[in-house]
């Protein structure tokens, strides 16, 4: 009994960590950029004000100038992004930080959890099934993304569909396997769930309630 309360409060932690872990990175990050910029901007801004003639004396701080700066840059760089110069200029940046040994890993890392998570990276999978890999007896989970086509299609006997076997807490890696219609067993967790299930390595599990909702939709 001891011992299965003992489990429930390690899985429970873990679940909760893995929920929090990556909202505190994410604050501490942007408070860290907020706090760093309001340091930088606060005292030459305060100048100006003065050399305008508004009534601000020398040294006071103006907090929030931070988190406004940081707003604008996002915004600037997401437009420079829209047209083809400014992300021929982005790829270009991507290509000098790869070149850097240890903000290559750092940045090649995030950008692949981002691109995960990123509602144009789930777009291409199209429902959540299991599969018998990889061997007889052994269930494995994988994304499906399209039908077979072309001559992968036209060397098979049976009708397949292209399915994506994730890796263990990165899913961004993985394997592509052809496995025909009948053998897959069709979930009805969302994509989402999905992803969440492999990344905390079968510790998150979509619930029954989830569930149920996502059958609604699909009927619906």
């Amino acid at each position: 009994m001891i011992k299965k309360i003992r489990i429930k409060l390690q899985n429970l932690f873990i679940a909760g960590l893995l929920v929090l872990l990556p909202i505190s990175i994410t604050v501490f990050i942007l408070t860290f950029i907020f706090q760093k910029l309001d340091n930088l901007l606060s005292p030459a801004f305060v100048k100006l004000l003065i050399l305008l003639g508004l009534p601000f004396r020398e040294g006071q701080f103006i907090p929030g100038l931070g988190f406004v700066a940081t707003t604008i840059i996002i915004i600037f760089t997401g437009l420079i992004t829209k047209n083809i110069l400014g992300r021929k200029l982005f790829s270009l940046g991507e290509i000098m930080v790869e070149r850097i040994p240890v903000a290559r890993s750092i940045y090649s890392g995030a950008k692949q959890i981002i691109d995960t998570v990123s509602k144009s990276q789930l777009d291409a999978f199209n429902k959540v099934v299991m599969v018998e890999y990889p061997r007889r007896g052994l269930f494995s989970l994988g994304f499906v993304t399209c039908e077979a086509r072309g001559e992968i299609q036209e060397n098979t006997e049976e009708n397949v569909v292209n399915v994506f076997i994730p890796t263990t807490p990165n899913p961004t890696s993985g394997l592509l396997i052809f496995v025909p219609k009948e053998d897959i067993i069709p979930l009805s967790m969302t994509v989402e769930e999905g992803i969440k299930l492999v990344v905390s390595g079968g510790i998150v599990t979509p619930t029954e309630n989830n569930n149920l909702q996502h059958k609604k939709e699909l009927k619906s």
